[in-house]
């Protein structure tokens, strides 16, 4: 089941159904380029302060040049615009336009469409017992360290048999 779920999410299905049904014309390296300019804290943690192309990079784990290329495109699509830094006048910053912010706000609206409706078919005990579990489940990560210290001597076990048998493989 994990794994299922994981190649979906992935492969973001409901991002790239979303962006056809919509009609908007951008993939998803761009949509996500929109994302990142206006940085909600939900996904970015501490979006304060302005948004520059390195910014947009450093979110989005990309190359600058990348960023800079997909941002220039958004410009020129009318979803984005540079502007001057308050902070720094030799700085350009990237701002959404109104139809950019447009587009991040239907794209929502389309998800909570289609999971409402999903999840909207439960009784109410199904959904107050689903939410704060998987609130709960979403803060795995932040356990891994503690996860791989305590299963330290389990894992090494694993490495020593993968070791053993890539050495069985091996051709004489």
């Amino acid at each position: 089941m994990m794994q299922n779920w994981r190649r979906r999410i992935m492969r973001r299905e409901l991002g790239h159904k979303a962006l056809k049904d919509l009609r908007i014309g951008i993939d998803l390296a761009q949509f996500d380029v929109l994302v990142a300019i206006e940085a909600p804290v939900v996904q970015f943690g501490d979006s304060e302060g302005e948004t520059m192309v390195a910014t947009v990079a450093e979110r989005l784990g990309i190359d600058p040049s990348r960023a800079s290329r997909i941002v220039s495109e958004m410009v020129e699509a009318g979803y984005a615009r540079r502007a001057v830094s308050q902070a720094d006048a030799r700085r350009t910053i990237i701002e959404l336009t109104d139809a950019g912010q447009g587009i991040i706000e239907a794209v929502r609206a389309y998800k909570f469409l289609i999971l409402g409706d999903f999840i909207g078919g439960w009784d109410k005990q199904d959904v107050e017992r689903f939410v704060p579990l998987l609130r709960k489940f979403g803060q795995w990560p932040e356990h891994l360290e503690a996860g791989t210290n305590k299963f330290a001597d389990d894992i090494a076990l694993l490495a020593q048999q993968i070791a053993a048998d890539r050495k069985q493989a091996e051709p004489a």
